[in-house]
């Protein structure tokens, strides 16, 4: 078996940086001897819970609507080949490039986090029930 991504392994598919001021729920304390940039969760829903309401506030808070919009403050491309990650999301999730989505529809939020999951994990999928429960936990 392959070893997991660091995303997976830190309970934390979308490779949210640890920020102190960030109380995530189920974020465990910092230990530099396991993970020295990225947040580490107690579950995979809870990773997926603070990765879903850091897109939410991307959209409620900075005013970004579209794919590129939200990706690009994502994976800024100073990191990242920002325009094949857009390609990739709209392309997972059926989003035309510039159209407008909502964030808060559950099915547009799984579709725009399984897409990041993908994409930040080399392909890895979580199954449906922890992909929809950690959704849920950050819609609701």
């Amino acid at each position: 078996m392959a070893t997991p991504t660091r995303g997976v392994r830190n309970n934390n598919p979308g490779n949210i940086d640890y920020v102190p001021a960030n109380k995530w729920r189920g974020q465990l304390p910092p230990n530099p001897a396991l993970e020295k940039r990225f947040a580490r969760f107690d579950t995979p829903e809870n990773g997926i819970r603070a990765l879903g309401k850091l897109l939410l506030t991307y959209q409620d808070k900075h005013g970004l609507k579209t794919v590129k919009a939200i990706i690009s403050r994502w994976a800024p491309s100073t990191e990242n080949d920002t325009g094949a990650y857009v390609r990739a999301v709209e392309a997972n999730t059926g989003t035309k490039p510039g159209a407008e989505i909502d964030l808060h529809a559950a099915s547009v939020m799984q579709g725009f986090v399984k897409a990041i999951i993908h994409h930040e994990n080399a392909g890895f999928a979580y199954p449906d029930s922890v992909l929809v429960e950690g959704v849920r936990r950050a819609l609701e």
